[in-house]
C-alpha cells in the first residue's frame, strides 16, 4: 500500500513525458525539491490540470513508487497572475527557476530556502515597473534579491566590507568580486577578478540586509546590476 504525502510546493519546472504524462520539478516546504510525475495532466479531462502548472503555488499529493513519485492530487493556492501577464517578469521568474534548479541537487527541506523563494515571488508578481521609476529591465532586481540570498543560504555569502585577503576596510574606488576567494578583493591587493563599483557594493549590501524598502527608493542604472548579475557560484 502506497503511503501518500502532502505539502504545499512550487513548481518551477515541467517536462513532457509520453504522450500526456508530464514531469514536474517542485520546490516543497516540507521535502525540498522533488521531482513528481503527472500521469494524463496533458489531457484537456485531467483533474490535476488546473492546479499543476510553471510557477503555480499549489497544495499537492504524492506517493513514492519504487522508481518515481506520482502526482495524485493538487489544489491551487496562487497562480502569481501578476507575473504570468508580464513576459519580463516570466523571464525573471525563469531565470530564478534556473538557479534553483541548477544549485540544488539532492532533495533536503530548508525553512529558509522556501521563505526566500515565496517571498521572491510574491514581490515579483507584485512588482509595478513604471510606478517604482525603475528602467524596462528593473525586475532584475528581483532576480539579484532571490541570487545574493540564496548563495548566502547555501554558503557563499559574500564579504562585502572587508578585503578578503588584506582584511583592510572596503573604501577604494577600484575593487574586485572574486566569488572562488569568498568576496571583495580591494585594488590595493590587485586581482584577475571582476571589476565591482562602489554604487553595486551598496546595492548587494542593502540586498544581503534584505531590505526591500530601501531597495524600493533606490533608483540606480542596468549597468550596477549586471556587475551583480554577471556573477555565477557553481555547487560542488
Amino acid at each position: 500500500m502506497f503511503i501518500h504525502y502532502r505539502g504545499r510546493g512550487l513548481i518551477f519546472k515541467k517536462e513532457e513525458r509520453g504522450e500526456a504524462d508530464l514531469l514536474f520539478t517542485v520546490y516543497t516546504k516540507d521535502f525540498g525539491k522533488l521531482e513528481i510525475l503527472g500521469k494524463s495532466v496533458r489531457k484537456i479531462a485531467s483533474k490535476l490540470r488546473p492546479s499543476a502548472e510553471v510557477f503555480y503555488l499549489s497544495e499537492i499529493e504524492f506517493i513514492q513508487g519504487k522508481i518515481q513519485k506520482t502526482l495524485t492530487d493538487a489544489t491551487l493556492v496562487d497562480k502569481f497572475s501578476g507575473i504570468r501577464g508580464d513576459l519580463k517578469k516570466i523571464r525573471i521568474a525563469h531565470k530564478i527557476s534556473e538557479v534553483l534548479d541548477n544549485l540544488i541537487k539532492g532533495q533536503e527541506p530548508d525553512e529558509k530556502i522556501w521563505r526566500l523563494l515565496i517571498e521572491t515571488f510574491q514581490k515579483l508578481n507584485d512588482l509595478k515597473l513604471p510606478a517604482q521609476g525603475w528602467s524596462a529591465s528593473g525586475g532584475e532586481i528581483i532576480y539579484c534579491y532571490f541570487y545574493w540570498n540564496f548563495i548566502s543560504i547555501l554558503g557563499y555569502r559574500p564579504e562585502l566590507y572587508h578585503c578578503v585577503r588584506c582584511r583592510k576596510k572596503i573604501i577604494t574606488e577600484r575593487n574586485y568580486l572574486v566569488p572562488e576567494e569568498g568576496g571583495i578583493i580591494c585594488g590595493s591587493c590587485k586581482s584577475e577578478g571582476r571589476n565591482i563599483s562602489p554604487e553595486a557594493i551598496k546595492i548587494l549590501r542593502i540586498i544581503l540586509k534584505r531590505d526591500w524598502a530601501t531597495l524600493f527608493k533606490l533608483k540606480f542604472e542596468a549597468q550596477y546590476l549586471k556587475e551583480l548579475i554577471c556573477v555565477n557560484y557553481s555547487s560542488s
